[in-house]
Formats: structure tokens, C-alpha cells, sequence
């Protein structure tokens, strides 16, 4: 026997104020025929007074919970993956864990933009593998909206504010059995010789101020179909699976023509792919577990299936991990 991370229930949370393109078109120079074309975005969540990365973050860790039958007092770590905190300190994942009141256990926050869900979800895997933890919260938050310009229409329509988590448990498992419910392989990525095609310019250290979003578009696609196909690849040949083996891909929902791209190249059939980025747009860090918990509740992904979350942002990061429901 040995032991897994196996996730036990999943949420989310997103802002009360849905903005579709219509909307997005009163604002900057756009329309909703051109954003669909280019990226399948139909429409985003915008936070509101009082919305933050940790309200968002609080109520999809509660509905984890609460799918999970977990009492929110018994976890004993939070990792929560954001580009976009409350603060600049302490982590948001304190926040969290006061609201959730847990509070005594481990709390920390992972900065790794998009692919920050699957950097968390790694981190919490690695604690709970060696018995530093026995049930741990992993939530994907963030509030991009106040982090863009607002006057480039390249970059502004592209996103929006969201929240995603599951509920991870230890588990004892036979690892022999190929049915045997967990995390089983991860893979995680970084070159920072690319800093200047997706980025944030500026910060407390550089400039003192939180600064604005800035990309390079089609930059940024041609490495993510490459890097995310290259990943993928790796934790497939780790598993001992292929791409025929997988019932669902979960990825990044940062633009439909990467998820199209992506899939053609694995030659997986687009049935098997989790689409969301028509309703939520990128949220960064919380899309892959957004879209996981859309999926979960809508039953489209079933106890027993084999998953693969996947993702790639700013830094360059990428990874991806394979888990069985």
C-alpha cells in the first residue's frame, strides 16, 4: 500500500456580475464577432465592491467541502494559486483559513500565474505523500479585472474573475490496481527567459505600484500548443498510459483556439476536452479547477475516471498532473 492524494469533492465561486461581449463592446473598441473568432469567449465575471480573491477563494473551498462531506474545520492545509492577492502580505490563503476556521494548520500561497492551480495542486501532492498533511484545500483564485488595462482591447476582453477548489484527502492504495483513485503523476515546468511576453509590469519591489497586465499574443500561443502537448506527453509516458487512456482533459481555458490546437497534436477527439472558456474566459489560476467543478456537476466527469488537468502561463510556467476519480 502506499499513499495517494485523492480528491474527495470539488467548488467554485465566481462574481455576481456576469459582462458578455455586448457589454465588453460598449467599453473598448471590439465586437462580439471578433472576440469569438479569436478566442471563443462569449462572456466573463467581473468582481464587484466587496468581491475579492479571498471571498472568491472562501466560497469555492466551501462548496469543496461541503461536496467532499468534510467539515471545513478539519482541513489542515490551504494552498491557494493567485496572480492576484488580497495583499501583498500575508498569503490569502490565511485569509482563508480564518474564514474557513482552520486556523493552526499550514497556509501558503503559490505564484505561477495560469499554471499556479497545477503548481498548488503538486506542492499539497509532495506534502500529503510524506504525511505533513492529511487533508489539504487546493484553490485556484483570482481577480485579473484589476490587474488590466482597461484601453487594450488585445488583452481586456480576455479575462475575468473567478474561483476554483478541491478537496484533497490522504488515502492508503494499491498501487498495482490501475482502478486505485488518486494523483498519480505530475509534471511541472518553468523558463523565465520569456518573462516579456506575459507579464505584469509592475510590482512592490520594481516600481511600488501592482502595475497592468501586458502580452504578446502570438507568442504566447506558439509555446503553449508546443509546451502543453510536450507535458502532456511526459506525464502520460510516466503513467504508463496514452492519450487513448484518457476519459477527460481538463486545460487552462485561456483561448479555444490553444485547446483546439492542443488536442489536434495529442490526437485526442474534442469530446474528451472540458471547454469553458466561453462562459468564464481565462481566470488564470482558478480556470482548470472552474472548469473541473463544472464538469463534476454537471456529470459529465464520474467516479473512476482518468483526468488530466493542464495548463500553461506567464513566466513561461506549464505542467500538468493525471489523476484518477
Amino acid at each position: 500500500m502506499t499513499i495517494r492524494s485523492v480528491i474527495k469533492g470539488s467548488g467554485s465561486a465566481l462574481p455576481a456580475r456576469a459582462v458578455p461581449n455586448a457589454e465588453m463592446a460598449e467599453m473598448v473598441d471590439t465586437t462580439d464577432e471578433w472576440i469569438v473568432e479569436r478566442t471563443g469567449i462569449r462572456n466573463r465575471y467581473i468582481a464587484g465592491e466587496g468581491e475579492t480573491t479571498s471571498t472568491l477563494a472562501t466560497g469555492a473551498a466551501r462548496k469543496a467541502c461541503e461536496a467532499a462531506g468534510v467539515d471545513p474545520a478539519s482541513v489542515d492545509m490551504i494552498v491557494v494559486a493567485t496572480a492576484t492577492p488580497d495583499q501583498t502580505f500575508p498569503a490569502t490563503a490565511t485569509i482563508v483559513q480564518q474564514a474557513l476556521g482552520c486556523t493552526g494548520g499550514i497556509a501558503f500561497d503559490v505564484a505561477a500565474v495560469c499554471t499556479g492551480f497545477l503548481y498548488a495542486l503538486g506542492v499539497a501532492d509532495s506534502m500529503i505523500r510524506t504525511g505533513m498533511a492529511k487533508r489539504a484545500l487546493v484553490i485556484g483564485a483570482e481577480t485579473f479585472s484589476r490587474i488590466l488595462d482597461w484601453e487594450d482591447r488585445t488583452t481586456c476582453v480576455l479575462f475575468g474573475d473567478g474561483a476554483g477548489a478541491i478537496l484533497l484527502e490522504s488515502a492508503d492504495v494499491d498501487e498495482a490496481d490501475p482502478r486505485a483513485p488518486g494523483i498519480i503523476a505530475t509534471r511541472l515546468h518553468a523558463d523565465g527567459s520569456h518573462n516579456q511576453l506575459l507579464y505584469v509590469d509592475g510590482g512592490p519591489s520594481s516600481t511600488g505600484t501592482v502595475g497592468k497586465l501586458r502580452m504578446k499574443g502570438r507568442e504566447v500561443f506558439r509555446h503553449a500548443v508546443v509546451n502543453l502537448a510536450q507535458v502532456l506527453e511526459e506525464v502520460l509516458a510516466e503513467a504508463g498510459k496514452t492519450a487513448a487512456d484518457l476519459d477527460w482533459v481538463v486545460p487552462h481555458q485561456a483561448n479555444s483556439r490553444i485547446l483546439d490546437a492542443t488536442a489536434r497534436k495529442l490526437g485526442l477527439p474534442p469530446e474528451k476536452v472540458i471547454v469553458t472558456v466561453d462562459q468564464h474566459a481565462n481566470t488564470s489560476a482558478a480556470s482548470v479547477p472552474l472548469a473541473f467543478d463544472s464538469a463534476m456537476r454537471d456529470g459529465r466527469i464520474k467516479p473512476g475516471d482518468l483526468v488530466m488537468f493542464e495548463a500553461m502561463g506567464g513566466g513561461f510556467t506549464w505542467g500538468a498532473s493525471l489523476v484518477r476519480l
